[in-house]
């Protein structure tokens, strides 16, 4: 056996989310508790063996690829947002996406398995974009995997912004009136709570306009008097 032996993976099941971009997806998960999301199991992997006695557990760990920055290459040394982008750490001391090897690892919440002509697993508190390859799915348990007295370093505590919520007329009654997402109002104050700007803008540019796509809508909203201004959703 070699010293330095490359391995194959193989994709299992694509996810299928209302993060169309990368812009915007809360940067751990369990932050933005309304973004749901569905796992399909690819043909191979679809049989109900697989997946039995997954509905025992109420999280799972989902192993992934970053497949739009795989491509980009990666730095040992990063600049985390937690840290206002101007510092530099080391990228197995951080979570960033530019990695030697492009996977990622998230724990999400377990809604339910639906088994048709396709096996979809449904969660919700997911941080991946639409499209994602998983590479393999594990039963979160909660004796062996929740440790509360670990250290987190320089991201010990919850990101807190600060920053409120507001929504303009012409916003309120487009959600009013669309009934395919009756939670979205909740998933787009969530997403925008997490201040999804760039580290370096967070002190600038405060009247630029921003927009992200959730589901297949276009939200608009800019900065004003330390709030989320959404002023337009098409």
């Amino acid at each position: 056996m070699s010293e330095h032996q490359n391995w194959t993976l193989h994709t299992i099941a694509t996810v299928s989310s209302p993060y169309k971009q990368k812009f915007a997806i809360p940067r751990q998960p369990g932050l933005v508790k309304h973004a749901y999301g569905v796992i399909e199991m690819l043909p191979e992997f679809s049989h109900p063996d697989f997946l039995r006695g997954l509905e025992a557990f109420s999280h799972l760990w989902i192993q992934f690829v970053f497949h739009e920055t795989a491509a980009k290459g990666w730095s040992p040394l990063v600049r985390p947002p937690r840290l206002g982008g101007n510092q530099r750490k080391g990228v197995f001391a951080t979570r960033s996406t530019f990695r030697p090897n492009p996977m990622g690892l998230s724990v999400v919440e377990l809604v339910r398995v639906e088994h048709g002509k396709s096996t979809r697993i449904h969660v919700r508190g997911l941080d991946l974009l639409d499209g994602t390859p998983v590479l393999d799915i594990k039963p979160y348990l909660p004796y062996a995997d929740a440790l509360p007295e670990a250290a987190g370093g320089f991201a010990d505590e919850r990101p807190d912004t600060g920053l409120g919520i507001v929504f303009s007329d012409d916003a309120e009654q487009f959600l009013q009136q669309q009934r395919d997402y009756p939670q979205l109002r909740e998933f787009i104050t969530e997403v925008l709570a997490q201040d999804p700007r760039p580290a370096y803008q967070k002190d600038a540019h405060m009247d630029k306009d921003y927009g992200m796509h959730l589901y297949h809508f276009n939200i608009k909203w800019r900065v004003q008097n330390n709030k989320n201004y959404v002023f337009s959703i098409e």
